[in-house]
């Protein structure tokens, strides 16, 4: 009865188990990027951009108008006739040049940040690519986990065959178990850097860490290695080279704000005294001009413009070294991938097609009777690690795609290539 129940509840587990897989959902590369790019991240330098965007609407204000009222010219000794009581207002006009230029450059704010979103939004694709290659690629492995495991089974049952007849070992049986079990170890290391990558693939789409979802295990190869980028093209596309021309596009919008000091601000004064006695009534009306030319008032904004033309020189060396940097990366990981792709041909036409000869031959000579399980065991370990290692190939292939559409941003290339 024990045992009974024990069934029920394993059939219960396993169909449990099933249902929870098939209603787990798959999601292509595609749709993962689509949801990447509603990372908190990106969303927040929206808000930014808005809040920029918000403070330019107001660059052109003028300063508040004062309005004072008091007694003026009145003497301490007191004299019904002496003083009166003025009402004053005074209103200070900056230059409307200076007003466009502050406008002009506080809008310039927005559009170094758009470009500073743009390079997020780059890095959190290419971490999101990479553990998305790097899900499909432990699928894999345990695909061929699976495929091990079964030779194994295999093998173990054929050899508890032999041992009923005395035509095997004991110890032999006992190290075919000991594989298997070995397998189960690497299963669960693999199951557990699967739900590592899912956790940092979920919180990378901003949802339940824990959510569980399959992934297109179809692996596409692209012809990076034969393309040749130029550095137009590559300052074109690069998010961080727009960063730089919009920085330097705003310091110029800055030389300008600093420029524009050069010109005058103006002012009106206007006052009405009331006399006491028999005095009559006085006024004052007057309008002011500032001189900002003379030497001890131009000496700052001439500094500022020395500074920024300084700092403008600082950006354009900063784009140069990026762009020299950005193009040896590049022509690196085009070198890198080449090989990549040789050493994995390598494993698919020769290495494991050999190794899965020599399992042929060794178990055609173990059901002869001329070979012994040993011998078969370790064509199938070396099986099991050419195979892994063609998947770490595969693995690093996919790395540098990934870091080559990092460093390139210029879009999916034509396909060549693909492994289910």
């Amino acid at each position: 009865m024990k045992t009974k129940y024990q069934i029920i509840v394993t059939l219960f587990a396993c169909f449990a188990g099933l249902s929870a897989k098939a209603q787990a959902q798959r999601l292509p590369l595609d749709s993962v990027l689509t949801r990447v790019i509603s990372n908190p991240a990106l969303h927040a330098y929206d808000s930014k951009i808005s809040a920029q965007d918000a403070y330019a609407t107001g660059a052109k204000s003028l300063e508040a108008p004062k309005i004072s009222a008091g007694q003026y010219q009145v003497p301490y000794q007191f004299s019904p006739n002496g003083g009166s009581f003025m009402i004053h207002a005074e209103q200070s006009f900056t230059n409307p040049a200076k007003l466009r230029a502050k406008e002009d450059y506080m809008k310039g704010m927005s559009k170094v940040t758009a470009a500073d979103k743009d390079y997020l939004k780059n890095q959190l694709i290419a971490q999101a690519k990479q553990y998305y290659y790097e899900r499909v690629v432990l699928e894999k492995k345990l695909t061929q986990l699976q495929n091990s495991k079964s030779l194994l089974e295999y093998m173990l049952k054929d050899a508890n065959i032999r041992l009923t007849y005395g035509k095997e070992k004991l110890p032999n049986i006992y190290k075919a178990k000991a594989d298997l079990f070995e397998l189960d170890n690497t299963r669960e290391e693999l199951n557990n850097e699967i739900s590592q990558k899912n956790i940092m693939l979920n919180t990378l789409m901003n949802q339940d860490k824990q959510a569980v979802f399959l992934v297109d295990t179809t692996v596409v190869f692209h012809s990076y290695e034969s393309t040749i980028t130029d550095t137009a093209t590559l300052a074109n596309a690069r998010s961080d080279i727009r960063s730089i021309n919009k920085n330097i596009e705003l310091q110029t919008l800055n030389a300008q704000v600093e420029y524009s000091k050069r010109k005058p601000d103006f002012g009106i004064q206007a006052a009405h005294m009331i006399s006491y006695g028999a005095y009559a009534n006085q006024y004052i009306l007057m309008a002011s001009v500032t001189i900002p030319i003379v030497p001890w008032a131009s000496k700052e904004y001439k500094a500022n413009l020395k500074g920024i033309r300084y700092e403008v020189e600082e950006l354009q060396q900063q784009k140069i070294n990026a762009l020299n940097q950005a193009a040896g990366q590049l022509a690196g990981i085009r070198t890198d991938i080449i090989s990549k792709k040789k050493q994995i041909s390598n494993y698919q036409q020769n290495i494991i097609p050999a190794l899965q000869n020599g399992y042929k031959t060794a178990l055609l000579a173990y059901d002869q009777n001329t070979g012994d399980l040993p011998s078969v065991l370790l064509v199938i370990k070396d099986l099991q690690a050419s195979r892994m290692d063609a998947l770490d190939r595969l693995q690093e292939l996919l790395t540098l795609q990934v870091a080559y559409e990092r460093e390139n941003e210029t879009g999916t290339q034509p396909l060549n290539n693909q492994i289910k």
